[in-house]
């Protein structure tokens, strides 16, 4: 095993701890193990810069969908103390006018008393058709979205709309990463996460199977080998 690494995990758009639930225990032996909190900002600069403050001196960084942007942020900050980097079913790209769009209406939602209706927005872009009526994972999207609450969800649209486009700086990415996508990801389908790999010299792609956008609830097992080969390289 490699020399013990603290890692960062960062979690996507209405995500929080949970979303890495099963690769906590997993991943521990390799070094310390923290879930960052992405609730309180409303910039991408911003949040990268309190992850950041918290973060080990030197730590291996994982990110998934909106983490993954926030990791871009933080390697644009501080791309010395990122030793290793993982991007899980995220973009390089920014926002679409189309998808600004239907985050604008998302936070209207969220501003009018409807935020409750957002998790069934959700489940469909987030987990696998097969998968969504397993009630353990929909449960777990549920319970993320109520624990995030309007307020921090809405911090976060407006954080993700504002996001750089990334992909110029996918060539200065010196450290070991992987990118790693689920099959069946419509929010961020393979075809952008092979773009993040390709424009990343010596990046391992890794496509997981029967897997939506949240590969590391819906195949943990694939994610946790995955992410232990990356860390123990």
């Amino acid at each position: 095993m490699a020399q013990s690494l603290p890692l960062v995990l960062v979690p996507g758009l209405t995500c929080t701890a949970r979303l890495y639930g099963p690769q906590i225990a997993a991943l521990w032996p390799f070094g310390q193990v923290t879930v960052a909190d992405h609730r309180r900002d409303a910039d991408m600069a911003a949040i990268a810069a309190r992850i950041l403050k918290d973060a080990p001196p030197r730590f291996a960084l994982a990110g998934l969908s909106m983490g993954g942007y926030i990791a871009f942020a933080m390697l644009r900050l501080a791309p010395e103390r990122i030793a290793k980097l993982a991007l899980l079913d995220t973009s390089a790209r920014p926002d679409t006018p189309e998808q600004t769009a239907g985050r604008n209406t998302q936070i209207a939602m969220a501003q009018s008393g409807r935020y409750g209706e957002i998790p069934d927005l959700s489940i469909p872009r987030y987990l696998n058709a097969k998968h969504q009526r397993d009630e353990r994972l929909t449960t777990i999207v549920r319970q993320m979205v109520m624990e995030t609450g309007p307020e921090a969800f809405v911090r976060q649209l407006m954080a993700i709309m504002s996001r750089p486009d990334s992909r110029p700086l996918l060539a200065s990415i010196r450290c070991p990463t992987l990118v790693l996508v689920g099959d069946g990801d419509v929010a961020t389908p393979p075809e952008l996460n092979k773009e993040i790999a390709v424009g990343i010299a010596g990046a391992k792609f890794t496509v997981v199977p029967d897997s939506g956008h949240l590969t590391t609830l819906e195949q943990p097992e694939a994610v946790n080998a995955a992410l232990a080969e990356w860390l123990g390289a």
